[in-house]
């Protein structure tokens, strides 16, 4: 099967359009004939990347059997394509290509931007697709909400490339990089872009004071809501027991995932800004700590509960606290539960087995038109 597949968000740059978009179209490389075309410069050369696009899949569409996209930005691709083809054009959603623009805004100039994108885009662009495949199911229930028929959709979860977490790190480890001793005390962390909905500040604010005063909270990553949380940190007093330790790349990740006690994702509701998938909780989960997120959005399709994570109602103050407590007052309970959480993800949301449920769902596209 030949596929082309084309990223507007590719690495180097950053990000978790740009992580799933590389790990996909290396797994779907393993096992079909897939030809890249990739922005890997970021945003800002978009405008000259859409087009250039364009041209090319234009031009060499009789060499592909599908044109694979990833993320609804793209969609545009497939308004040119169906003027001239059949060739079905599938698309990733990943939640905000559909729903962008939910918000109350009161800037003019995004006003207008999200006015023509839900005109063009969402309305014109995106119905052309002949499949969607939705990395949530709270992005399913918006495309449906969109008016996109139920069967040309699909719901594929995010996975994880299991041998990039190769581990070997011990406590010691974690002490060198945090520079204090850590005899007594527990370490819970959150990893990922600090955007207002994944939590960390409410966190701060509303968790922390209620956990005992040997339990440190690291905050690692970087992104809009960083200052909030710095505020968040300084209003309580608890600097002296929450780390915001900034971007941390692979190792240092790594690290932490293999010798933290817990992670927690505590995501809150915020509208026109909805979790995906939430990738850093199956990555924490693989390397074997327990992971406690919110029973919101994307995070219900990344954790099962009480089989990867468990599940906290997002803004339950005292459902962290007492779920948080509770690994932490029982060791063998924890550990016993962080391995069972890394079968399930070796079993369920490794890029190998995803990867194979992708090709499926592109076969029936194909089959189909």
């Amino acid at each position: 099967m030949r596929i082309l597949f084309i990223s507007r968000a590719y690495p180097p740059v950053v990000g978790g359009i740009e992580n799933q978009n590389y790990e996909l179209s290396v797994w779907l490389g393993k096992i079909a004939d897939v030809k890249i075309i990739a922005n890997k410069r970021g945003r800002k050369f978009l405008p000259l990347f859409a087009p250039y696009a364009l041209l090319y899949t234009l031009w060499n569409l009789q060499k592909y059997d599908a044109i694979l996209i990833g993320d609804g930005v793209l969609s545009f691709l497939s308004w040119f394509v169906k003027k001239i083809s059949k060739k079905p054009v599938i698309s990733v959603i990943h939640g905000l290509d559909v729903n962008y623009g939910s918000a109350s805004l009161d800037v003019w100039y995004e006003k207008f931007l999200i006015f023509v994108y839900q005109k063009l885009w969402v309305k014109s662009f995106l119905p052309t697709l002949d499949l969607f495949i939705a990395v949530g199911n709270e992005t399913v229930s918006v495309l449906r909400g969109k008016n996109i028929p139920g069967e040309k959709i699909a719901f594929i979860p995010n996975g994880i490339d299991i041998e990039k977490y190769k581990g070997g790190f011990f406590r010691t480890d974690l002490e060198k990089f945090l520079g204090e001793n850590l005899q007594g005390k527990k370490v819970i962390m959150t990893s990922g872009r600090l955007a207002k909905r994944k939590g960390a500040a409410w966190f701060v604010r509303n968790v922390m004071p209620k956990l005992a005063d040997n339990i440190l909270y690291i905050i690692a990553g970087d992104g809009p809501d960083k200052k909030n949380i710095a505020s968040a940190i300084q209003e309580t007093g608890l600097s002296h027991r929450i780390k915001a330790i900034g971007y941390m790349g692979d190792p240092v990740r790594d690290m932490f995932f293999h010798t933290c006690d817990i992670f927690v994702q505590p995501n809150i509701k915020v509208p026109g800004d909805m979790e995906g998938f939430g990738i850093s909780v199956i990555e924490a989960a693989y390397c074997g700590i327990p992971v406690i997120a919110s029973n919101l959005e994307g995070l219900k399709d990344a954790i099962k509960n009480e089989k990867n994570g468990f599940l906290i109602e997002s803004g339950d103050i005292d459902g962290y606290v007492k779920k948080i407590n509770e690994l932490l007052d029982d060791e063998k309970y924890r550990k016993d539960f962080g391995q069972k959480a890394r079968q399930y993800v070796i079993d369920h949301l490794s890029w190998e087995h995803v990867s194979k449920i992708y090709l499926k769902e592109i076969e029936r596209a194909i089959n189909k038109n």
